[in-house]
């Protein structure tokens, strides 16, 4: 959810690779939002037709707009759950691209700052 102002509220399909989380400042900034947050669950699955866990990374709302992190180009193919949680789907990226038509923009937080900090995490609990 991206606040743009005090009375408008857009709501963005962060598509990212699964190692990685997303950067909500980084939204914000790509959005030109006031304000950036998860979206309610309710909210999250009345705009995506489905239930936490299941979320395709389409769009079938004129709600809800799908960006894609540009690192996820970097793979020949993406998988994600076919609106189940027992099954899933593969597609090659640029069919997925050429059929979502999704917004590009970085989402992600940097995966070198996210490693190094789980690796001081790690050696911090060690000690």
């Amino acid at each position: 959810m991206v606040k743009l102002g005090k009375k408008v509220t857009r709501y963005v399909l962060a598509v990212i690779p699964g190692d990685a989380r997303v950067d909500l400042p980084a939204v914000k900034t790509l959005m030109k939002g006031t304000y950036v947050a998860f979206a309610s669950s309710d909210i999250a699955e009345r705009l995506a037709g489905s239930v936490t866990g299941t979320i395709l990374p389409f769009s079938f709302s004129p709600e809800l707009e799908v960006v894609v992190d540009p690192s996820l180009l970097e793979n020949d193919e993406i998988y994600f759950n076919a609106a189940r949680l027992d099954r899933s789907m593969v597609l090659r990226t640029s069919d997925y691209i050429t059929v979502a038509k999704p917004r590009l923009g970085r989402l992600i937080l940097d995966r070198r700052t996210l490693s190094e900090g789980v690796s001081s995490l790690e050696r911090t609990a060690l000690s």
